[in-house]
C-alpha cells in the first residue's frame, strides 16, 4: 500500500523541482493504441467486426441491422407501431413487389426506409406547416456506432438499449417534446443488377438476391443481440435477405422506392424517379447538399440525380449542377442551389470502364470544362469556392457565401484532402488516424488548414438557402462514418460521429436563432449499418489507474 503513495510523492517532488509547479501531463491516446493493437494482433477481447468473435476483422461491408431515426419538429406516429408497413401484406407488396419470406411481422415496431421520403413529402404537400426540411444522414452509423461514441465521450457505459443519451442528437429536444425516435429496415430491393452506363439501361431486371427483414434472425430492435449475425450479413443461404448499399438506401429516402444496389433514383426495372428535392424545387423551394466526401458519391447523388450506376461520377455531378448529362441529355435538370462537398484534387486519366465513353480525363468528379461552365466568372450560375493554396478553407467558403448572397447566385463549394474527403477527425479531436484494415491516412498541416469542417459547410449552406423566403430542403451527409466503419477503425468512426454531431449542432443553433420547430423539421438517420460488436463496452471508458494520488493528501 505504500508504493503507490511513494511513487506519487516522488513524481510530485520531481515536477516541483523541474518547473516550480505541477506540470499537466499529456494523456496518452488510449483508443488509438487499442485500435492499432487490435489490427496488429488480428484479435481483441473488447471488440470485433463481423460474425467471427475470434477475429478482430471478419467483415468490412454493410449489414442489415435496424437503424435509428431521430426527428425534431416532426412526429413518427404515422409510421411506427400499428402503422408500420411491416405489419401489412399490401404495403410490403407495394415496396418490395412481393411479401418477402419471414418479413411480415404483426408486432413490428420498426418502419421502412422509404417512409423517410413520405414523411418529407407529406410535410411539403399537406398542412403547409413546415417551411424548411433538413435531412441529416450519418452514412453507415448504426445504433452500436453511436453507443460507442457516447461511451468514449463520457467514460462510462451511458446506455445499453433504447434511444440513448450522451450525444447532442440523442439528447436534443427530448425534455420538451421537440424530438421523436424510431428505427427502420434498410434492406434493398435486390442486388446483382447489371447496367449499361452509356445507354443508361438496366440489362437484367430484378436479378440477384432480394431484400426483406426477419426479426427472428435479426432481432426486433437495433440493440437486440441478433440470433444470427450471419443473417444480418446476407450469409444465411436459406434466407438471404440482402443489405443495402448507400445508393439504393439513399434512393429510398429521397424517392420513396426500394431499388437495386448501385441505383441512383431508378426503380428496380430501370425507370427514373423524381426526388423530394426536385419536387420541392418545382414548388419554389431552394435545395442544397453538404457532404464531407466527394460531391457525386452515392448518398448526395441520390438527393437530385438519376443514373443507372453510382460510379458515373461526372454525369451525376452534371445533373446536380444543371448541365446536360448522359441521363438528361436534351432536358438537363435545373441544378441545385447549393452544393458543398469534396473531391478536389482527385484526378484520373481514364475511368471509361465505370463512367462511360464520355468520361473526361482530369478530376474524376467534375470535368474542368464543366467547372468553367457553372462559374459566375465565366457566365455560369454558381459562385465557386474551392480549396486554395495558402488560404484557410473556412475563409474561402465564407467569401463564397458572401458573394453568392450579395449577387443572388448559387454556391458551389469544392474541397477535400487526399482521397477526396475532409481530413478524418479521430476520437480525441486530432487529425492523426492510425491503421484500420488498410493503411492510415496522414495529413499535411495545409490539408487541415485549407479545408473547412462539416459544421462550417453546414452553416454556409444554411446562410445561402435561407435567403429564399419560400423555404428550403437540405441534405447533410457525414459520410466519413461509413468510410471509417468499412476500415474497421473505431477511432476514426467515433471521431466521424463527433464531426457529424457538430454539424447537427450547427443546424439546431440556426433553427433557434433564425427559425423555430413549428416551421422547420429535421430528420437524422443513417442509410445502413455495419457489424461492429463491442464485446466489452467498458474498454471504451479508458484505462483506470490504481495508483492515483490526490494532491490534497500530499503534504
Amino acid at each position: 500500500m505504500y508504493r503507490p503513495f511513494i511513487a506519487c510523492l516522488c513524481s510530485f517532488a520531481f515536477s516541483l523541482t523541474f518547473t516550480g509547479q505541477l506540470l499537466a501531463q499529456e494523456k496518452p491516446d488510449f483508443l488509438r493504441q487499442m485500435q492499432l493493437e487490435a489490427v496488429e494482433n488480428k484479435a481483441a477481447d473488447w471488440v470485433h467486426w463481423g460474425d467471427n468473435p475470434s477475429q478482430f476483422s471478419s467483415w468490412t461491408n454493410h449489414s442489415n441491422r435496424l437503424i435509428p431515426v431521430y426527428t425534431y419538429g416532426l412526429s413518427l406516429d404515422s409510421v411506427i407501431g400499428e402503422h408500420s408497413v411491416y405489419r401489412c401484406e399490401e404495403k410490403l407488396k407495394a415496396i418490395y413487389g412481393k411479401v418477402p419470406e419471414m418479413t411480415l411481422n404483426s408486432n413490428a415496431e420498426y418502419f421502412d426506409q422509404t417512409d423517410i421520403y413520405y414523411l418529407q413529402k407529406n410535410l411539403m404537400e399537406f398542412g403547409g406547416s413546415k417551411k424548411n426540411i433538413i435531412l441529416i444522414i450519418f452514412d453507415g452509423m448504426d445504433w452500436q456506432t453511436s453507443q460507442a461514441a457516447a461511451i468514449y465521450r463520457h467514460k462510462r457505459v451511458v446506455y445499453t438499449k433504447g434511444r440513448g443519451t450522451g450525444l447532442s442528437f440523442l439528447d436534443y429536444g427530448v425534455d420538451n417534446g421537440v424530438s421523436d425516435y424510431g428505427f427502420i429496415v434498410t434492406s434493398a430491393h435486390n442486388n446483382g443488377t447489371k447496367t449499361d452506363v452509356n445507354a443508361q439501361v438496366v440489362t437484367n431486371q430484378r436479378s440477384g438476391k432480394t431484400g426483406g427483414y426477419s426479426w427472428e434472425f435479426g432481432g426486433s430492435y437495433p440493440w437486440s443481440k441478433a440470433p444470427s449475425v450471419s443473417y444480418l450479413l446476407g450469409k444465411k443461404n436459406d434466407l438471404p435477405h440482402i443489405f443495402a448499399d448507400s445508393a439504393s438506401s439513399a434512393s429510398s429516402m429521397t424517392s420513396g422506392i426500394k431499388t437495386y444496389n448501385s441505383s441512383i433514383n431508378l426503380d428496380a426495372d430501370g425507370n427514373q424517379v423524381e426526388t423530394i428535392a426536385r419536387r420541392m424545387q418545382e414548388n419554389g423551394f431552394s435545395v442544397g447538399i453538404v457532404t464531407n466526401v466527394p460531391i457525386p458519391h452515392a448518398t448526395p447523388a441520390c438527393a437530385y440525380a438519376n443514373n443507372v450506376s453510382r460510379n458515373d461520377y461526372q454525369d451525376i455531378t452534371r445533373d446536380m449542377v444543371g448541365l446536360p448529362s448522359i441521363s438528361h441529355r436534351d432536358n438537363p435538370l435545373p441544378g441545385m442551389d447549393v452544393l458543398i462537398g469534396c473531391g478536389w484534387g482527385e484526378t484520373r486519366s481514364d475511368a471509361r470502364a465505370t463512367q462511360g465513353v464520355n468520361y473526361v480525363p482530369g478530376n474524376k468528379f467534375i470535368a474542368a470544362a464543366d467547372m468553367k461552365k457553372i462559374d459566375v466568372e465565366t457566365g455560369g450560375k454558381y459562385v465557386v469556392a474551392q480549396r486554395t493554396a495558402g488560404k484557410e478553407g473556412s475563409r474561402v467558403l465564407d467569401a463564397g457565401v458572401e458573394n453568392a448572397i450579395s449577387g443572388q447566385h448559387r454556391l458551389f463549394g469544392f474541397f477535400g484532402a487526399k482521397g477526396g474527403h475532409l481530413p478524418y477527425q479521430t476520437a480525441d479531436g486530432n487529425y492523426d488516424p492510425t491503421r484500420g484494415v488498410s493503411k492510415a491516412d496522414k495529413y499535411k498541416p495545409e490539408e487541415i488548414r485549407e479545408n473547412p469542417t462539416l459544421a462550417e459547410m453546414t452553416s454556409a449552406a444554411l446562410k445561402v438557402l435561407a435567403t429564399n423566403e419560400r423555404g428550403f430542403w437540405l441534405m447533410i451527409e457525414a459520410g466519413d462514418v461509413d468510410w471509417a466503419n468499412h476500415n474497421n477503425n473505431i477511432d476514426d468512426s467515433i471521431g466521424a460521429v463527433f464531426s457529424g454531431e457538430a454539424a447537427f449542432d450547427a443546424v439546431t443553433k440556426w433553427v433557434e436563432k433564425n427559425s423555430n420547430w413549428e416551421e422547420t423539421a429535421v430528420i437524422l438517420t443513417a442509410d445502413h449499418g455495419h457489424m461492429l460488436i463491442l464485446d466489452d463496452p467498458e474498454a471504451l471508458t479508458g484505462p483506470v489507474s490504481n495508483e492515483q494520488c490526490p494532491i490534497s493528501k500530499v503534504q
